[in-house]
């Protein structure tokens, strides 16, 4: 079991959270972030503290990377707006101290990764949040929330970069397992955009996404050696769906059950 449980008393305790009112979520399913500019500006240290403080927690907390991620993105000039959406994210971790990544020690070794994104989610620069979620067996091992590079022109180009990416962090995760024995012929990847994955297998679509970077297809390039391959998944079972979106409560426990979140005992 990996957590931070001392660690999260401990960031509570110095922002004064200890007996504050408890959140279920980590963020709003509404909430929806931009730079407020009429909004009233709060202390920057302060902010940016709080943010770095989260940030170190995410190494062990996926359930709260989108949002503070998210929160992150406002670091310069920071507003109360944000500040109360951080602030949302100390009474989620009062209330759920005790998550820990369950690791078993016997189980499937198979590898699969997910792979989503959030099409122009940005209300700043409307570029698109890639997430992606690699597993051994029942464990995840890497995961990740990043705003996209480049502006998406579409849905499927913002899905395919995000499946180009996860494929990426696979293949390294392959090179790895090598040097111990362990290999695999070839790994899935699984999305619920069907057209992104005809981008993947058939180049008859590759006339109409000439927009897509270059670099970007790789993806395709290692689906036709074998290395790699993508599968559809559906949507509701999506289960990085929490490092994409603000969810309500319901989803947001189910989704952090299927990544391994346990309680502590």
């Amino acid at each position: 079991m990996i957590h931070h449980q001392k660690y999260v008393k401990e960031l509570l305790k110095k922002y004064d959270f200890e007996s504050a009112k408890v959140n279920h979520t980590p963020m709003g399913p509404a909430t929806r972030l931009d730079e407020d500019p009429n909004g009233k500006s709060v202390n920057q240290t302060n902010y940016t503290g709080m943010i770095g403080s989260l940030l170190y927690l995410t190494a062990s907390r996926p359930d709260i990377s989108f949002s503070v991620g998210l929160c992150a993105r406002f670091r310069s000039n920071p507003k109360e707006s944000h500040m109360t959406a951080v602030k949302r994210i100390l009474r989620y971790l009062r209330g759920t101290n005790n998550l820990c990544l369950f690791y078993p020690r016997a189980g499937a070794f198979d590898s699969k990764g997910f792979a989503d994104a959030d099409y122009a989610g940005d209300l700043v620069n409307k570029k698109s949040t890639s997430d992606m979620v690699q597993f051994l067996g029942f464990c995840m091992v890497s995961w990740s929330s990043k705003k996209q590079n480049i502006v998406a022109l579409s849905t499927v180009e913002a899905e395919y970069i995000a499946a180009a990416a996860c494929c990426s962090q696979l293949l390294w995760i392959k090179q790895q397992l090598r040097d111990f024995g362990i290999i695999y012929d070839c790994v899935p990847i699984y999305c619920y955009n069907t057209s992104a994955i005809c981008i993947s297998k058939d180049p008859v679509y590759h006339t109409r996404v000439k927009h897509i970077h270059i670099r970007h297809h790789f993806l395709k390039d290692n689906v036709e050696k074998g290395l790699i391959k993508v599968d559809f998944y559906e949507t509701e079972n999506q289960i990085d769906d929490i490092l994409t979106n603000p969810l309500n409560r319901e989803k947001h426990e189910k989704m952090r059950m299927e990544l391994r979140m346990l309680k502590l005992r």
